[in-house]
């Protein structure tokens, strides 16, 4: 993977889709966190340093994000441009959309926020995955670990990373509660169901790239 990826290959629609997604990722973060009913663990984790600190909740994000991706360095990892882009932001558009949304309290609210935080969060990850411009930092750090033991399962390595980030930020006071396994239960299930939607295949090797030059009539974007 290098720091751009395979622009040549329908580069507008990859770039327009990475970032619609990432946007919609730290929008739907943002509603999983004014519902108060419990969030992804690395989120957890995310909340319970931004309590600990009194930082943004986006800028721990940020500065999570930017040492994991130092962690890549010994596990000889390369990032892409969406790798980057995940960095910086997914923890703003966090920040911007929690000043815009005050806390709620009605259940009768925070429930379809929390739902609206879930259903959105899958169909960002199958935008942004789709789009094929390299993994999240902290996806990268989990397939890093396996690459460098090919016995290991990724599966495993994810869950023990999780239940740790997850451990420690509740212990620093981060949100956990019934978000958090609902979104663990939804997640997998939403992604798959949206990425086949989203999904930017590449090329085959031997076919030069497609250059469109009009938008095509067909209702697909280009």
């Amino acid at each position: 993977m290098t720091l751009i990826g395979n622009l040549r290959h329908r580069p507008v629609r990859r770039l327009l889709q990475l970032f619609v997604g990432l946007l919609l990722y730290g929008f739907s973060m943002a509603l999983m966190v004014r519902s108060e009913l419990g969030l992804n663990p690395w989120d957890v984790f995310h909340q319970g340093v931004s309590r600990l600190t009194q930082l943004s909740m986006g800028t721990v994000v940020i500065a999570v994000g930017v040492l994991v991706l130092l962690a890549w360095i010994p596990l000889r990892q390369r990032p892409g441009i969406g790798t980057l882009a995940n960095v910086v932001v997914v923890g703003l558009a966090v920040d911007l959309t929690l000043a815009l949304l005050p806390p709620v309290e009605p259940l009768a609210i925070q429930v379809p926020l929390l739902t609206a935080g879930i259903v959105g969060n899958g169909i960002a990850t199958a935008l942004y995955l789709g789009a094929r411009l390299g993994p999240g930092p902290r996806d990268g750090l989990m397939t890093g670990f396996v690459a460098r033991r090919p016995g290991r399962s990724l599966r495993l390595v994810r869950t023990v990373l999780e239940v740790c980030v997850l451990a420690v930020g509740a212990l620093l006071g981060g949100k956990l509660g019934i978000g958090t396994v609902a979104y663990a239960l939804a997640i997998g299930p939403l992604a798959q169901l949206f990425l086949p939607r989203f999904d930017v295949p590449e090329p085959d090797p031997g076919t030069p790239p497609r250059i469109e030059t009009t938008r095509p009539t067909d209702g697909h974007p280009v």
